[in-house]
């Protein structure tokens, strides 16, 4: 961080950077009980409960101001499992089931391969976002939860295509570590689940949902819930695999009970490739097409 040192625009206070660094150990007063230390170098006094309102407003700047230094302004947010494996590990794990002769296991392994196909499909999603974005003024950012399954195979589509993404991890009893595909600068962690589903939704242009477990569902009906009371904009909701989503919930039963109206169904769609998935966003955003799956343009008709 530099300073301006001008006559007539230089600081008339030192900045707590400066302070921090140039405050030393006294004496008699430099231990935990002592309470001369500056307070917002104090961990011990931040971590004190009462301090929690300070410490959701640094959770919420923290991100904030890095990923507008970063250029971030549109992301798409990818949802989904972090149990879902990629392709050649759920074949690999198949591999070992066999050989083990474990028909259980066996059996997990197949269900994990089927499964794996849509690890996959976010992979090439988040690689088509990143490249068809690219020559926008506003590029859009590939965004995830930062863990393994799904939210890997959404970084490491963006890494491969050579952009960055961003990953908003959260602290967790069993210890969720980063993926190894988040661009280090946008790797955040977070403390307080309700920040961390804020910065999903601020800067979301679309919100794609893969098969996932109560974490994927908890996100997909707190973001459907404020675009249908209106707390926030409306944006694409794409569902991919119409088949299980179908077969976890039972829309029609919704709209049939009176649960919700008929117009709510509209508040997502479903699609099953990365190439659906773009044409969608870029029938609502008015951008370039691009290919669809047979590697066709829209324009080579």
């Amino acid at each position: 961080m530099t300073t301006d040192r001008s006559p007539l625009t230089a600081p008339n206070f030192p900045t707590a950077q400066e302070e921090a660094a140039r405050a030393r150990p006294v004496p008699n007063y430099d231990g935990p009980q002592s309470a001369y230390r500056l307070a917002f170098t104090d961990t011990d006094f931040l971590l004190r409960q009462e301090l929690r309102p300070v410490r959701m407003q640094l959770e919420l700047l923290k991100p904030e101001l890095v990923q507008q230094a970063q250029g971030i302004h549109s992301t798409i947010v990818i949802f989904g499992s972090a149990r879902i494996p990629a392709p050649d590990d759920a074949a690999a794990r198949l591999a070992q089931a066999q050989a083990d002769g474990d028909a259980a296991a066996i059996a997990r392994a197949r269900t994990a391969q089927g499964m794996s196909r849509f690890y996959a499909e976010a992979q090439r999603f988040a690689r088509l976002v990143t490249e068809r974005s690219r020559k926008l003024t506003t590029p859009i950012v590939v965004s995830t939860g930062g863990g393994p399954g799904i939210m890997e195979a959404g970084n490491r589509g963006a890494y491969e295509a050579g952009g960055k993404s961003v990953g908003l991890n959260i602290v967790l009893p069993h210890e969720q570590a980063p993926n190894p595909y988040i661009t280090p600068e946008l790797c955040f962690q977070f403390h307080y689940f309700a920040l961390r589903k804020m910065h999903f939704l601020m800067r979301s242009v679309a919100l794609v949902c893969f098969p996932g477990g109560f974490g994927t569902l908890d996100e997909l009906f707190e973001t459907l819930t404020l675009m249908q009371t209106g707390k926030c904009r409306k944006r694409p909701v794409l569902l991919f695999g119409r088949e299980f989503w179908t077969r976890l919930l039972d829309f029609d039963w919704l709209v049939e009970t009176g649960m919700i109206s008929a117009g709510d169904l509209g508040l997502f769609r479903f699609v099953e490739t990365a190439e659906e998935a773009w044409q969608v966003l870029a029938q609502d955003y008015g951008l370039d097409p691009g290919p669809d799956e047979s590697g066709h343009f829209a324009d080579d008709v």
